[in-house]
């Protein structure tokens, strides 16, 4: 990627550190990544409502919602997955360095783009946390019929049907979604969130 000319960064006088103490918690990055329909969306929602109650500044970014604007220009081909997630990994050490905790849903199937953007943001900042399901229940899960679509030909490149998922190595959290609930998977989040210390006990 090439880099911009005659720009400087600007160090501002509040720091993420005096952010965090006005917020009464420290910042950081869940990454959820998953196959559709494994369940990213709907637990960061259920995580986020869960922060939301003690008082912590969240702010949940979404794989659609991102496609409608910020990354509006890209389409699925491997190009320009990679630089999707480039784009949200650079505005993700962004959201973190504000002392909030922003909660990611994007499938991210590729290994080295996640792991880009934990390089990026530090490894102390990036929780991942993989949504594990077995495609049929995904499947059977699709409201929006895009597997059945990306298997009759209609939607090329589908992430577990024509295109890969690469699975976490070491994820700092999993999450069998097709055996546990809604509520056991957020409260699993929350626990893993109280254990490093990002919010109080």
């Amino acid at each position: 990627m090439k880099n911009s000319n005659n720009v400087v960064w600007h160090h501002a006088t509040v720091t993420r550190s005096r952010r965090e103490q006005l917020n009464r918690h420290k910042g950081a990055i869940l990454w959820f990544t998953g196959l559709s329909g494994a369940g990213k969306s709907t637990i960061a929602h259920a995580v986020e409502e869960q922060l939301h109650r003690l008082g912590c500044h969240t702010f949940v970014l979404d794989g659609d919602n991102v496609r409608h604007g910020l990354c509006g220009d890209l389409g699925f081909s491997p190009k320009d997955r990679t630089e999707n997630i480039r784009r949200i990994g650079e505005m993700v050490k962004l959201f973190v360095e504000t002392g909030i905790i922003v909660l990611t849903a994007f499938i991210s199937p590729v290994r080295i783009d996640r792991e880009r953007v934990r390089s990026l943001v530090g490894v102390d900042d990036f929780i991942e946390i993989y949504c594990r399901c077995p495609l049929g229940v995904c499947e059977d899960r699709d409201v929006k019929g895009l597997y059945q679509q990306a298997k009759s030909g209609k939607i090329k490149e589908f992430t577990g049907i024509s295109s890969p998922y690469e699975a976490p190595e070491k994820p700092e959290l999993v999450l069998d979604t097709n055996v546990c609930s809604l509520d056991e998977c957020a409260g699993k989040v929350m626990v893993l969130l109280s254990q490093r210390g990002i919010i109080g006990k």
